[in-house]
């Protein structure tokens, strides 16, 4: 595999909208997991 695309850009590359898709979700589940951490914190538990 030196000089041959991977699977994954040549989806990319017929499908060029799924990059975009693909970083929506990266951002969305970023923030879920500050907002996760956040509210973990601020609830010790019983």
């Amino acid at each position: 595999m030196s000089q041959s695309e991977s699977e994954g850009e040549n989806f990319l590359a017929q499908h060029p909208r799924m990059m975009g898709v693909l970083f929506m979700l990266l951002v969305l589940l970023t923030q879920f997991g500050g907002t996760a951490a956040a509210i973990s914190s601020g609830n010790p538990g019983p």
